[in-house]
């Protein structure tokens, strides 16, 4: 896929899913092929990335607070029925993991990434 069709599909998946969007295109330029608000029986996941053999489930937290243990064994009990790698992926500076929560991610193997909002450029002329 070129890169001016990546950069037109990142727009309009953020357009139209807003944060969770913004990541399936930063996944979608690593050459992820993304499906958004995949079903399973305990409710859809974010973001079902696949590339090869590489399986990501991916859940978006973008809430101010902690983020509770609750939150990571539901994304990790997901991964495992789509028998994939679960991914917590904390939007913006707002959601905070404790020490609580960072020894269950390790417990269950969730990697937890954090995804810094930047505010977009605007081109003087």
């Amino acid at each position: 896929m070129s890169l001016a069709r990546i950069r037109y599909l990142q727009s309009r998946l953020a357009e139209k899913y807003g944060e969770v969007g913004v990541v399936a295109g930063r996944y979608l330029e690593a050459g992820f092929h993304v499906r958004l608000m995949h079903p399973t029986r305990l409710g859809p996941v974010h973001i079902f990335a696949q590339r090869g053999s590489d399986r990501l489930v991916i859940e978006v937290v973008k809430d101010p607070g902690k983020v509770s243990p609750d939150v990571l064994e539901r994304v990790a009990k997901k991964a495992e029925l789509l028998r994939s790698k679960p991914i917590l992926v904390l939007y913006g500076d707002g959601p905070k993991l404790d020490d609580e929560s960072r020894a269950k991610a390790e417990e269950l193997g969730v990697k937890v990434r954090r995804i810094r909002v930047t505010k977009p450029r605007i081109a003087v002329s």
